[in-house]
């Protein structure tokens, strides 16, 4: 199946844009009153330095538009400076047309008066004239390369307007820059926080955004209490907004060096630089530039001190470390002529049940975060087994084309989804689904159409009860061979969740094989043989019941996904026995296949990574690889994939 790898396209030429967002150190937000392009000019020298080739830019708002129908002319000749030094340094620049919010706190123009930013006609008129009269003064410059409507208007335009509105305001401005004349890639910065990707509604669709936007622009900034889900965690929401086809551009994320050391920062930016590459995503610009500590008395930075130390670069200029695995991205990405890469096709599909993005009637806010929690553990389970997956939504009707599907503790799909997924083992797949009720007592249970004849089973469930699992660890015990897993083997998974979520499907086989008990002697797992393929279930929630357990990947949910795999007969070109080693493949326009081996462990490793028949590796300097693989702390390691008969690297399948 199809991975998302779309690339922003200029002059007709892809382009991957990494930068940050940029504040001068001079005045924070408040830069364009103490505008000095001395400073200005050193700022963009170190990043350019370093690698970085675009910045995200501000029109301070409440600053350039002092009344309703005026521009300050003085502040837009110092932003016409601030381009022109661009050129100087041989960056470009996305200019923020509402802002509006930024850093904690929301700046109005004095003439707002209250008036809705979305629905209120005046106000969105207003709004798309300046954004308009922006286009107009610097559209045809040579440093701007893109255009964003607002910095995270969810937070400034409030998240309680409903979706028409939202996307009648955002269609109105991007008409204007387009009327106005600007010609280059336009989103909305509002953060990608829509329902599609967080399960919460703000009034922004992603799908909308995707209809009219040229690109997508996640902002994460995850919390959490398990350091491997942080490090997907952008990953995972460049996954879901790449689900609409659009280019995914990591519009902001970053780490305070009030909440990280310098050592802890340098690998999450790693991390999140190299797991979002390989999760689709085609720019990066990281939350910013600059420390601000002589802003330390001014707004935001009064109210909120930990915004001052977010930057690059410390207060001086100096480079931070995070700015140093900025600089070693940007020469890999040269390397590999990453503009000409996509990822590889993936055998297997991760399913997107339509209960995130939807709205149905008479169904709970909490399923959706329920089934959001869930899928995002279960990613982390594949890319820890080393198995690339699509998702597939079924708002767009589930896909065809892979060898295995993965429903991880999935409550609720619709009805003819599931004889879908029938439909789809018949044809010749594997499809998994692990058993769950949900998290709440909104119908808890499975909201299957055909539950009994799909799985080979007949449940045991009781009206209105779930069968709780009493014990704080579950074991599988394998009654018989599966994939990679052995007769007698077993598999301990950790048990979280509320009284409703920690609970097991209680069942007897009727035409399914039972392939793994669990330590009570009941049925943990079961295969049924349907047309060519397979169907298994899994009757806990192990991906639910991972998800709400601090600190505990890698987990065995990987193992049972990497005997799923072979199961199913994936073909996968690399793979490393290590849980905490990543593998994945990207393939350049010219064939060669580059292997990207990404480390979740803490402490050096040593890894040999298993290859199919005939396969090798090179470093990119030609030079063969031969035995072990060593891997720094948090490290990402990088290959070509070639023939072991030829000299040259080898073309892709």
């Amino acid at each position: 199946m199809h991975r998302n790898s779309a690339k922003i396209s200029t002059d007709g030429q892809p382009v991957c844009w990494l930068g940050a967002n940029f504040w001068s150190r001079t005045g924070g937000p408040l830069m364009w009153r103490n505008y000095d392009p001395q400073v200005v000019s050193a700022e963009l020298r170190v990043l350019r330095e370093h690698g970085l080739t675009v910045t995200r830019s501000f029109f301070y708002w409440p600053d350039f538009m002092p009344e309703p129908d005026r521009i300050d002319e003085r502040l837009t000749a110092r932003f016409a400076d601030f381009l022109d030094c661009h050129v100087e340094a041989g960056m470009t620049t996305i200019p923020t047309f509402i802002v509006g919010h930024m850093s904690g706190e929301n700046w109005d123009p004095a003439w707002r008066h209250g008036r809705d930013l979305y629905s209120d006609v005046w106000m969105v008129a207003r709004q798309a004239w300046f954004a308009g009269e922006m286009v107009r003064q610097f559209g045809q410059h040579p440093a701007v390369s893109g255009w964003l409507v607002s910095n995270e208007m969810p937070i400034y335009g409030g998240g309680e307007s409903r979706p028409e509105t939202v996307s009648a305001w955002a269609q109105i401005i991007i008409a204007a820059v387009r009327a106005a004349g600007g010609a280059q890639p336009v989103s909305l910065g509002d953060g990608a926080w829509g329902i599609e990707i967080s399960g919460e509604d703000n009034g922004f669709s992603v799908a909308d955004s995707a209809r009219q936007c040229d690109f997508l622009g996640p902002h994460v900034y995850p919390v959490g209490n398990d350091q491997v889900r942080q490090h997907y965690a952008a990953a995972w929401a460049c996954e879901l907004a790449g689900t609409y086809g659009r280019p995914v551009v990591l519009e902001e994320f970053g780490v305070s060096s009030d909440f990280a050391s310098d050592e802890n920062a340098a690998h999450y930016y790693r991390q999140v630089l190299a797991n979002s590459l390989l999760a689709g995503a085609t720019g990066w610009i990281a939350w910013c530039n600059s420390d601000y500590d002589q802003l330390a008395g001014q707004d935001p930075y009064r109210q909120h001190p930990f915004e001052l130390h977010f930057g690059l670069t410390d207060c001086h200029g100096t480079p931070k470390p995070q700015l140093a695995e900025m600089s070693r991205f940007a020469e890999l990405l040269r390397s590999v002529d990453i503009g000409q890469c996509v990822r590889a096709d993936a055998d297997a599909a991760l399913i997107v049940p339509s209960y995130l993005d939807t709205e149905y009637p008479f169904t709970s806010q909490r399923d959706r975060v329920y089934a959001r929690d869930a899928l995002r553990q279960s990613y982390v389970a594949a890319r820890l087994a080393d198995l690339p997956v699509a998702l597939t939504r079924e708002s767009d009707g589930i896909a065809d084309g892979a060898l295995l599907y993965l429903l991880p503790s999935a409550k609720q799909l619709l009805g003819p989804s599931w004889h879908r997924l029938e439909a789809i083992a018949a044809a010749g797949a594997t499809v998994y689904a692990s058993y769950s009720p949900g998290d709440n007592d909104h119908h808890p249970g499975p909201w299957h159409a055909n539950l009994n004849a799909m799985f080979g089973i007949t449940h045991q469930l009781r009206n209105g009860l779930v069968d709780q699992i009493e014990d704080a660890e579950v074991t599988f015990v394998f009654e018989a061979a599966f994939g990679t897993i052995g007769v007698g083997a077993r598999l301990t998974f950790s048990v979280a969740g509320t009284e409703y979520g920690r609970a097991y499907l209680p069942v007897q086989p009727d035409g399914a094989e039972v392939i793994a008990m669990d330590g009570h002697g009941r049925p943990a797992l079961l295969r049924r043989a349907v047309g060519t393929g397979a169907i298994i279930l899994c009757t806990y929630p192990i991906e639910h019941m991972a998800a709400m357990t601090p600190r505990v990947n890698p987990e065995p949910t990987g193992t049972l996904y990497n005997a799923l795999a072979v199961a199913a007969g994936l073909r996968r070109p690399v793979t490393v026995d290590d849980p905490r080693i990543a593998a994945d493949l990207m393939v350049r326009a010219d064939g060669v296949r580059f292997v990207w081996l990404v480390s979740q462990a803490d402490q050096p490793v040593t890894v040999k990574p298993q290859l199919a028949a005939g396969l090798r590796l090179t470093c990119l300097d030609g030079s063969v690889v031969d035995g072990m693989i060593a891997m720094a702390p948090f490290g990402v390691n990088v290959f070509a994939l070639i023939n072991a008969e030829d000299a040259e690297p080898a073309l892709a399948d």
